[in-house]
């Protein structure tokens, strides 16, 4: 089997009945989760307080904040961690990786609360600050696997590439990523579910997101809005960390388990 037909075809709509399978139950838990809290919280007797906190205009923008700060952290943390790890498995490069790892890690090794609280004695409170701290936090899992994912390519298929007459970049965009692709979606996934937790801290900084549902439910003992935050953001990582899986499946190049 040739590197170009690993590296061939993404989905084809006969992947598709097996896929929805294969993903069909992570939907319908969601589903059951949000419709069980929505009926408790419908049935509960709620006060100005909870009332002002779980009306629809209010969960929307909390949910819109969240989703911005996850989606801005995930494009941020791709480009930049994707693209070293390319870079730091070329040959001239790799001796950096040990380090530019060990450095990624620093981020993910300090407390999220603690993080966010020192980059905005720096740099103030705001979208600004709870982004940075965010990407120092998501980085690591997909800068890992990116590196991981492309060494772990049959180095015969690389060569293969490289004896048919494809350049370097090619051999990297048609052979050495594509195999790669599982380990990469896998860190980048991760990394999804990383951003939506740590998230909720940002509500600490003056950023919003449904964090703030659950600093509110704490501070004045609203158990119907902890709850209803808590199961949003739980609702909203597993939901990402699903499509992540999909999309991973539908990229998956045929022959690669």
């Amino acid at each position: 089997m040739t590197a170009s037909t690993l590296a061939a075809g993404t989905a084809t709509p006969s992947r598709w009945p097996g896929l929805l399978r294969r993903h069909s139950a992570m939907p319908l838990v969601i589903a059951a989760a949000l419709l069980g809290t929505y009926l408790w919280v419908r049935s509960s007797r709620l006060d100005d307080i909870e009332q002002r906190s779980l009306n629809a205009t209010t969960l929307l923008r909390l949910l819109r904040q969240h989703l911005e700060l996850t989606a801005v952290t995930t494009v941020v943390v791709v480009v930049l961690a994707v693209g070293a790890g390319i870079l730091l498995t070329r040959p001239a490069l790799r001796w950096l990786a040990p380090g530019a790892t060990a450095l990624a890690n620093i981020g993910q090794a300090t407390p999220a609360i603690g993080l966010l609280v020192l980059l905005s004695i720096w740099l103030g409170i705001g979208f600004t600050t709870a982004l940075i701290g965010l990407i120092a936090y998501a980085v690591l899992p997909v800068l890992q696997n990116t590196i991981v994912g492309i060494n772990q390519v049959d180095r015969s298929l690389v060569q293969a590439g490289k004896g048919i007459g494809m350049s370097p970049l090619a051999v990297l965009v048609r052979v050495e990523l594509p195999l790669a692709l599982p380990v990469i979606m896998a860190g980048i996934r991760t990394a999804l579910v990383l951003a939506v937790g740590v998230a909720t801290l940002a509500a600490f900084i003056n950023v919003g997101g449904l964090g703030e549902l659950i600093v509110t439910g704490i501070k004045l003992q609203r158990a119907s809005v902890l709850v209803t935050g808590a199961v949003l953001t739980a609702a909203l990582a597993l939901a990402l960390d699903w499509l992540g899986g999909l999309i991973s499946d539908l990229l998956r190049p045929r022959g690669v388990a």
